[in-house]
């Protein structure tokens, strides 16, 4: 992968999660600046997002844990575990917040 598909691939996803933040009718603040992106929640905890352009990775740390993924067969797949991306991050905001995200 190319840093330019990198980039492309990444930007749409935290494209996606932008709008899925901006639709949420729960209270899940962000701030995001150049390939980070940091939840915001009413219990003052925070997950951060971002982009590891080096290793082509999208990094997400939560209150409990870190992890990278890559993207392989067409999603962000967890290097460590081996999830996608998308139902991490609802179920980490579920587990961390109490609120559910749509996220498509």
């Amino acid at each position: 992968m190319t840093d330019s598909e990198f980039h492309q691939l990444a930007d749409q996803f935290f494209e996606r999660m932008e709008l899925a933040l901006d639709n949420h009718d729960g209270e899940i603040d962000y701030e995001g600046e150049g390939g980070l992106l940091k939840l915001l929640f009413e219990n003052g905890s925070h997950i951060v997002i971002n982009k590891q352009e080096p290793l082509h990775q999208i990094w997400v740390a939560t209150k409990f844990d870190g992890h990278h993924f890559e993207y392989q067969d067409n999603q962000w797949t967890d290097n460590r575990g081996g999830g996608e991306l998308n139902d991490f991050i609802v179920a980490a905001i579920e587990k961390q917040s109490g609120e559910k995200l749509a996220l498509d």
